[in-house]
């Protein structure tokens, strides 16, 4: 969303973005329960406000600076509820599909089956919604990317790591493409990203990644 909103020429050199190691329990800290009450990431800080969930945090960048990336008047509500149904629907069933496939070994698969089925399904009906949504347009709201593609685009990109299977929808494929390709995606991608690891995870870090996911869950 920062670099989306910077290739639109807003002047955001301001803006630090900072990481939080969740290992060492940073968000677990008094600092940041001040700043965010959910203890969870992100957390975008303005002057004296202070913003916590993702979505929220996109709707407010994109009304604070106005753009094409949220339409403004009743138009907005073409791009919004696609934004709540990622928050509500997309996040939860390939998130909580990751816990069980990734970061859960110390659970018997007899104890997990059910619920990694129960998460696999719904995943793969909420990707078959995007498949048809963008059957007939370029991005999920229309001709124009906004923040509802920046919003599903990270999860179903990471559709390797939740092993929900999007060989074969093209029309989601060739979404995930076009949105890869812009510079703007490129630059955004790198933050807390090892160098040369933007695409592809080494088998270092994704051990890395399981062992935090594992203590996390």
């Amino acid at each position: 969303m920062v670099e989306e909103l910077k290739s639109l020429g807003f002047d955001l050199d301001h803006l630090i973005v900072r990481n939080i190691d969740l290992m060492k329990g940073e968000h677990l800290g008094e600092a940041f329960r001040a700043q965010n009450p959910n203890r969870k990431i992100p957390v975008l800080i303005d002057g004296a406000r202070s913003i916590m969930e993702s979505c929220a945090i996109l709707q407010y960048l994109a009304e604070k600076y106005p753009s094409s990336l949220l339409p403004q008047g009743e138009e907005k509500w073409d791009v919004l509820p696609w934004v709540y149904w990622q928050a509500a629907n997309v996040g939860p069933a390939f998130g909580n599909r990751q816990s069980y496939v990734r970061y859960m070994d110390d659970v018997p698969i007899e104890q997990k089956q059910h619920p990694m089925n129960r998460f696999l399904q719904e995943a793969h009906r909420l990707a078959d919604i995007l498949e048809d949504r963008l059957s007939d347009r370029t991005f999920v709201c229309g001709d124009e990317l906004t923040i509802a593609d920046i919003a599903i685009y990270p999860w179903i990109r990471g559709w390797k790591w939740s092993k929900v299977d999007m060989t074969q929808r093209e029309n989601l494929q060739a979404w995930m493409r076009r949105i890869r390709s812009r510079p703007s995606v490129e630059r955004g991608l790198t933050y807390g990203t090892a160098p040369g690891e933007t695409d592809q995870w080494s088998e270092e870090t994704k051990r890395k990644y399981a062992k935090g996911g594992a203590a996390i869950t």
